[in-house]
């Protein structure tokens, strides 16, 4: 009888553990840590002890309720099927299916499961910062969530990377095509009709970037509903170390956004941030100062889910930044909880009219330069009008389908036009596009450690006032990439393609986690 009664205290104990570590999407306490791209070993190659290891290792605490595996970065690779880089993990240099470029990662089917048991879910995100990920047609974005639903979700192959395991979800994290993305609302919807009727939920999430709306996910983020997004608050001037910036961070935005625009009303949103100094190219806050903020947000808006954190080996290495946050975040009050009406139908209506942007002076605004690299809210003339940069970019003219520029109207006084003097007194101007090395430096393909690009140059000194660069009143420091994803990659950042960091570094387009 008391053997009896032990084991049934212990039963007990572990009930309760795999309680506190089960997701709940309703929640806003949830933790979410990428998984796969070995962020930490990449910035720190010589300290090994500390890698990436199995996935099984990160889920023996009710820290983490989430882990995205980061990156399915190829969509149409050799052979017709997807490419997947796991970085140190498992990567197509250690074995693939036959005819193919996708890994076989098999022996990772048991840490899934495990994972799985202890109440946490498990997705698969696709893209990251150099992910070769789009689709020319809504037909073959709903092929492509057919052969993702077979490889990796409910259905049936015989190349499963993964093998009987059934990953619980899927996260979009797109890093670029700005509005050639609209074809993911047709595979995010053909995922959700494969789902219904199955016997377990399945998630869709996504990974914008802060500044709002996101230049290559916002027309897909209001299409079709999504589960929850882990905004990436860094590598921008909305990140979290913005924090106390008036007009810098802003997460009343996004929760309009929730509660306005997305076709799911009930749609959760996360705050991601860099889980270490090394996760990013800037944003990083203390575990004391992130875990305020969450629950400040927490506190005031409803729509607030929890954290993300790139990545979870970069926590790991920190102290175990994940754990600190975690408890932060269980701790404070919460928003009043409202359940909002779910928009299940679209109307389009036509106007008869137009509007037209009021224009505004041009006077001293330098002419755009197509080898100069802008940060959010910088200014230029082209074409007779007056544009401000939405965040940070290169080589996308204003107007252009990148849809960088908002476009402020007809210039009411002319603007200054030197292009010729920024490139003959500035040639340093152009390095910008050298220093991005899109995974072009060699890599062993036997470690696959995903190495991301430098960041940008920084904006040009005062000392050539026709070319300093002037955001929203202030100057700003901006990178705007991604990492949260971005490190994949058959170059990726974001997951590279035989290694390519993610270390949601500033970026190369976004121009933007899931690193993240």
């Amino acid at each position: 009888m008391v053997i009896s009664a032990s084991w049934t205290f212990v039963a007990l104990l572990l009930s309760a553990s795999a309680t506190l570590a089960a997701f709940n999407p309703s929640s806003n306490t949830n933790l979410v840590a990428y998984w796969g791209q070995n962020s930490y070993g990449a910035k720190h190659p010589t300290d090994i002890a500390n890698w990436q290891t199995n996935l099984a290792h990160y889920c023996q605490d009710d820290v983490i309720n989430v882990i995205p595996l980061a990156f399915l970065n190829v969509f149409f690779g050799e052979g017709g099927l997807p490419e997947i880089n796991f970085a140190n993990s498992c990567s197509s240099a250690g074995g693939a299916f036959p005819g193919s470029n996708l890994a076989n990662c098999q022996f990772i089917t048991s840490d899934i499961q495990t994972c799985q048991a202890a109440g946490k879910i498990v997705t698969l995100s696709l893209g990251g910062a150099t992910g070769s990920t789009t689709f020319t047609s809504a037909s073959q974005a709903e092929d492509f969530a057919d052969s993702i639903w077979n490889l990796f979700l409910g259905g049936k192959s015989s190349t499963r990377p993964f093998g009987n395991a059934v990953l619980d979800g899927i996260d979009i994290d797109i890093e670029s095509g700005g509005s050639a993305n609209a074809y993911f609302a047709s595979f995010i919807t053909r995922i959700r009709t494969l789902a219904k009727g199955a016997s377990k939920p399945y998630y869709i999430t996504g990974a914008p970037q802060c500044p709002y709306p996101d230049a290559n996910m916002g027309a897909v983020l209001n299409a079709v509903g999504f589960d929850a997004v882990y905004v990436q608050f860094y590598n921008n001037f909305c990140e979290v170390s913005n924090y106390n910036i008036h007009g810098d961070w802003d997460f009343s935005e996004w929760d309009n956004w929730a509660k306005t625009f997305s076709p799911n009303r009930n749609v959760k949103v996360y705050i991601g941030a860099p889980a270490s100094s090394t996760a990013a190219g800037t944003g990083y806050v203390n575990a004391a100062t992130l875990g305020s903020i969450l629950q400040a947000t927490k506190a005031e808006y409803s729509s607030f889910g929890g954290v993300m954190l790139w990545d979870v080996s970069q926590a790991y290495a920190n102290g175990r930044y994940d754990k600190a946050v975690k408890s932060a975040l269980t701790g404070g009050s919460s928003a009043p909880t409202t359940t909002m009406t779910t928009k299940t139908t679209k109307t389009t209506t036509t106007s008869t009219t137009t509007s037209v942007p009021s224009g505004g002076s041009c006077a001293g605004v330098s002419a755009w330069v197509s080898t100069k690299a802008y940060v959010g809210g910088s200014k230029v003339t082209y074409n007779g009008h007056l544009w401000s940069a939405k965040y940070w970019s290169e080589a996308d003219a204003p107007g252009g389908v990148a849809g960088d520029w908002t476009d402020d109207g007809p210039c009411t006084t002319a603007g200054t036009l030197i292009p010729a003097l920024v490139s003959f007194t500035l040639p340093a101007v152009s390095t910008t596009a050298t220093n991005v090395s899109s995974g072009t430096a060699p890599v062993s393909s036997t470690v696959g450690i995903q190495i991301e690009p430098a960041a940008p140059s920084p904006p040009l000194s005062a000392s050539v006032p026709s070319a300093s660069v002037v955001t929203s009143g202030q100057n700003r420091t901006v990178q705007a990439s991604d990492s949260v994803g971005a490190s994949v990659a058959g170059a990726q950042p974001s997951a590279a393609s035989n290694a390519t960091e993610n270390m949601e570094t500033p970026a190369v387009r976004r121009s933007r986690f899931f690193i993240f």
